[in-house]
């Protein structure tokens, strides 16, 4: 690649001294040496070698400068990906759509503006684009070139294949960011955009730095090393090589400060908060495990205190995100005042999104005594309450009266590293927040019970499975244009000896999380199918029975098994039984659930999509999935018929099940005016309190013998 600017080499005029040649004619022929040519071609030679060297001396040099200012570039995408990009993602990948005039006038570019602008403050970028893998330009701080196609360029195509491009170039004109600079020497560098080092490529920076500066230095350097070398000439093959030396170290003395300077400034960006200057939740989690490490040594202990403002979100809410931000400098100000320099300080926020409304503050206490320094523990505690809640804070012309609800957890009583301190710290907080705020918690044995209970629960449900203490109940699903009952849904309940009958809200969690709910969803196939077909044995109207299938029993590699080895021992019908999934069963691998749900399909069971709405399903994956029935979740019929929302999405549901050729059943109808919306709706079935609730196995029979007194429920459009 060419060199953005000239190469000026001055030399001085030298002498070479003349003298008359030697020759013995009684010696034979001799080499005549010649002082004059020979300090021309030495002259020459050096002059070439000089160029050379010169020339690859600053090939190398460039190099290493665009290097450099590459791994800056990289470095600045990747802040950019971790703080920006997640805000923005899906302007950049749906900006192919709109038109050019339209791009520039969008609300996200100035936002992007903006933080890339405040990002960018202090470094030598003069410029930067952003492309979505189209290679549409969606957002330039020059915003005559939004909207310009770059799918051609290599940088581009480069960065979109993961790779990164990289050139410098003399401009005697360029648009900067603010203004335009001319005779400037620039690098810029396609990055691709990830969010972490394995993720895809989801778009393209393109950066440029100025390098101006840098270069002048090097020219500088270079003419200082030039003038030492045709200043000794005498000495060249003596000194060259410790000259070039010299001017390597001197180069790569200036790529390592630089480099320093840019990897010291991001470091500090990427370990501290920027509106109050403390350390954030990463260099905080750091500093803390090196506290533990200490007292773990030494036979002490620390604490972690877990703080925040209590009803922050009425100071953003009534006086502004400013206001809001200006109180949380001043209070970060109070609690520095308050501690001694040992103790750390750090502002936590919780994701970005809710960046600006980040309230919450840890503090952690080294060097507490393990007797008596309990009550080092409590007096900071007091103090830190105090600074917060006991003065106003003057903020834009409001005395604003301010408390804070504090957690604390004791090392190693509560935790024995820093993870596990930070959750005691954080469940102490929420505790603090029960008992009316404006106080402080310490995590102790108390707040175990919970998980104590847990443990209890967990051991009684794998003695409930052994000992028959679960059972069905049924509630019936009725035609909506008849009024008769057309299926039934098995619901588990749970027979305690001691606590009685438990909702399965209090168990089914616990059960999932523990891998319980596989054999104890078994046990639910195989009692429906067998109750069924004694239903049918009875001379009972023949009816479709629905088990819910929970999303770990789904992926469950038996389950087609299982769900076989139910029908056989029962001898019911395939076409009797109901399986219900829910979305969230569906989504972890697509491909993996259509082939499960068509190998159950082929038996001939019948498959429905249960509370629909309410996961996260495309429906291009809808209309793929082998489905008999959708179920429209009971949130969605609550508000009926007042909330047009609930109506929208309720009719909306329901066309689409008919499109697709689905029956549709509404969940959770408990009044009449729900049902004759769903009627006017056009949906086919209804189950809920209204017409009946969950049975037991008796009543649910006697109820199949005289269906009629709930028809009469149903009256028909």
């Amino acid at each position: 690649m060419p060199l953005p600017f000239r190469i000026n080499v001055f030399s001085r005029k030298r002498k070479s001294p003349a003298g008359p040649a030697n020759a013995d004619a009684a010696l034979g022929p001799q080499l005549t040496f010649r002082p004059r040519y020979f300090s021309i071609t030495s002259l020459i030679g050096i002059f070439i070698v000089l160029a050379v060297l010169m020339f690859f001396y600053r090939h190398f040099a460039f190099r290493a400068l665009e290097k450099h200012e590459t791994q800056n570039n990289e470095a600045i995408t990747r802040i950019f990906a971790n703080t920006i990009w997640r805000s923005h993602a899906s302007y950049v990948q749906g900006a192919s759509a709109l038109p050019k005039d339209e791009l520039q006038r969008r609300p996200e570019v100035a936002q992007i503006r903006e933080e890339v602008l405040r990002q960018m403050a202090g470094l030598s970028v003069v410029k930067v684009k952003i492309y979505n893998l189209g290679g549409l330009t969606v957002f330039s701080t020059d915003p005559k070139q939004i909207g310009e196609d770059k799918s051609t360029n290599a940088g581009f195509l480069t960065a979109k294949a993961g790779g990164i491009a990289s050139d410098i170039t003399f401009r005697d004109r360029f648009d900067a960011f603010e203004q335009e600079i001319n005779d400037r020497n620039l690098i810029s560098s396609y990055i691709p955009i990830r969010t972490n080092p394995g993720a895809p490529v989801e778009g393209v920076m393109e950066v440029y730095s100025d390098v101006t500066d840098y270069v002048a230095d090097l020219e500088r350097t270079t003419g200082q090393i030039i003038a030492v070398i045709l200043g000794s000439l005498s000495v060249l093959y003596l000194f060259l090589l410790a000259i070039i030396r010299r001017a390597g170290r001197v180069i790569s003395a200036q790529s390592e400060e630089l480099c320093a300077a840019h990897e010291s400034m991001l470091k500090h960006h990427a370990l501290h908060d920027r509106l109050t200057g403390l350390p954030n939740r990463a260099s905080f989690s750091e500093r803390l495990d090196g506290i533990v490490k200490t007292v773990k040594r030494t036979g002490e202990k620390c604490a972690v205190l877990y703080l925040d403002l209590d009803a922050f979100k009425n100071v953003n809410d009534s006086l502004g995100h400013v206001a809001g931000d200006q109180l949380l400098r001043e209070v970060s100000k109070r609690l520095q005042g308050c501690l001694r320099e040992a103790d750390v300080v750090a502002r936590i926020d919780s994701d970005i999104i809710a960046r600006t409304g980040g309230d919450e503050f840890m503090i952690a206490l080294s060097g507490i005594s393990s007797v008596g320094g309990i009550g080092r523990v409590v007096v900071v505690a007091e103090r830190v309450r105090g600074v917060v809640s006991n003065k106003t804070f003057a903020i834009d012309d409001h005395n604003l009266a301010v408390t804070t609800s504090i957690g604390v957890a004791i090392y190693p009583d509560d935790g024995v590293d820093g993870v596990a301190l930070i959750k005691s710290a954080d469940a102490a907080l929420y505790h603090a927040k029960k008992m009316g705020r404006n106080n402080y918690q310490f995590h102790t044995a108390d707040m175990n019970e919970r998980a104590m209970e847990m443990l209890v629960m967990e051991r009684d449900l794998r003695h409930a499975l052994g000992e028959g203490q679960f059972l069905l109940h049924y509630q019936p699903q009725a035609d909506l244009s008849t009024g008769q009952i057309t299926g039934v849904e098995a619901l588990i309940r749970w027979r305690h000896p001691e606590r009685g009958l438990v909702s399965p809200a209090q168990f089914i969690p616990i059960a999932e999380e523990r891998g319980l709910i596989v054999p104890i969803g078994e046990w639910v196939i195989r009692e429906a199918c067998r109750q069924n077909k004694e239903w049918q044995d009875a001379g009972l109207p023949p009816i479709t029975i629905a088990v819910n299938i929970s999303a770990l029993q789904f992926q469950h590699r038996d389950l087609s098994i299982q769900v076989l080895r139910a029908l056989k021992d029962s001898a019911l019908a395939p076409g009797y039984l109901e399986l219900e999934l829910t979305e969230s069963a569906l989504l972890r691998d697509t491909e993996k659930a259509i082939a499960t749900m068509a190998a159950l399909k082929s038996v001939g069971l019948k498959i429905s999509l249960d509370d629909f709405g309410t996961g996260y399903s495309s429906l291009s994956q809808l209309k793929r999935l082998p489905l008999d029935k959708l179920k429209i979740d009971q949130s969605f019929v609550h508000g009926l018929p007042l909330d047009r929302n609930d109506l929208a999405i309720s009719t909306a549901i329901t066309m689409m099940g008919k499109a697709l050729k689905l029956k549709v059943v509404a969940e959770g109808v408990e009044t009449e005016a729900q049902l004759r919306v769903l009627q006017s709706c056009g949906c086919d079935a209804m189950q809920g309190f209204l017409f009946a609730k969950p049975l037991a196995a008796p009543d649910f029979a006697q109820l199949l013998r005289n269906p009629g007194s709930l028809a009469s429920k149903i009256r028909v459009k």
